[in-house]
């Protein structure tokens, strides 16, 4: 029997069910974490390097919506791992909040989440959210001396290959370090333009690339996969590019203001058109690989 609403429309038999099931959980984890994001939005989110972290949670929130019903209706299996898992995932919650340890506060909540699936459905939702878990990955800021290890050779093979490209089509350039001079400008190739946040935020890009195109190919989505770091390497140089040629014909006040923003849609623009291109690529040679199979086949 369908239940009837105040309009007199008709509500699906599930749908109070559902909302009985997972209302409270939902009211938790907003309790829990919105406070966090909040947080997040007038700190670290607030800065360049940061700033893909609400477009990572909006993914994952979006992703999680679009497997909700499945998940809904899977068997009720639950797992002994769960309740574990999440009086882990609230440790790790309350002392990250508590201490300002955003590693912990931040990343609790996969663990906590991933719990609460374990424990209401069981491990089969838990692999059809995975990629939503996985995602919320890239929204997690990693610690500053990680970061710093890192981000230094990174920005210097960046700056080598920008001098590089740059000198060998004629531009007066030259670099000390990560620091790149044409012409009478000096530009500091800094952490936000070649970093491993932005590294980071080019392999989520990628990712989700891969995730909403879901080829049938294991060999497609698992060079793609590989391919994605020296695209998102590729794509900050081209950035590092972009900026210094902007400096070079149009001074240092536009390759600082408006147009150094830019340069962030650039760099995305510019990742997203070399893994469409790289993908075609892939699809290209394997159609040919497998033309050729037949071939032979034919005349053996």
């Amino acid at each position: 029997m369908n239940h009837t609403a105040q309009n007199g429309q008709a509500l699906p038999v599930q749908s109070r069910p559902a909302i009985a099931e997972w209302f409270p959980i939902l009211i938790g984890l907003i309790a829990l974490y919105v406070p966090t994001w909040v947080d997040l939005s007038s700190t670290i989110w607030a800065t360049e390097a940061q700033a893909h972290g609400p477009i990572i949670l909006s993914v994952a929130l979006w992703f999680f919506w679009k497997q909700r019903l499945v998940i809904h209706e899977m068997a009720v299996a639950p797992s002994k791992a769960g309740w574990p898992l999440f009086i882990f995932g609230l440790l790790l919650y309350a002392i990250g909040r508590s201490q300002d340890i955003l590693l912990f506060e931040v990343g609790s909540q996969i663990i906590v989440i991933a719990s609460l699936l374990l424990i209401l459905r069981g491990w089969a939702a838990l692999g059809a959210a995975w990629f939503p878990l996985f995602f919320l990955l890239f929204m997690i800021p990693l610690p500053g001396a990680f970061v710093d290890a890192l981000t230094l050779p990174m920005k210097m093979a960046v700056s080598y290959v920008a001098e590089n490209v740059l000198y060998s089509v004629g531009y007066p350039i030259s670099r000390t370090g990560v620091i790149l001079q044409i012409g009478q400008y000096k530009l500091l190739v800094a952490d936000a333009c070649a970093g491993l946040q932005t590294l980071f935020t080019l392999e989520a890009l990628g990712l989700l690339y891969l995730n909403i195109v879901r080829h049938d190919s294991f060999f497609r989505n698992v060079a793609l996969a590989i391919l994605i770091i020296p695209i998102s390497f590729t794509a900050n140089v081209i950035r590092v590019m972009v900026l210094t040629l902007i400096t070079y014909h149009f001074g240092d006040e536009a390759g600082q203001g408006f147009l150094h923003g830019f340069a962030g849609m650039v760099l995305f623009i510019t990742a997203l058109l070399i893994i469409m291109g790289v993908d075609s690529l892939l699809q290209l040679g394997e159609k040919r690989w497998r033309g050729q199979a037949v071939v032979n086949k034919v005349q053996a």
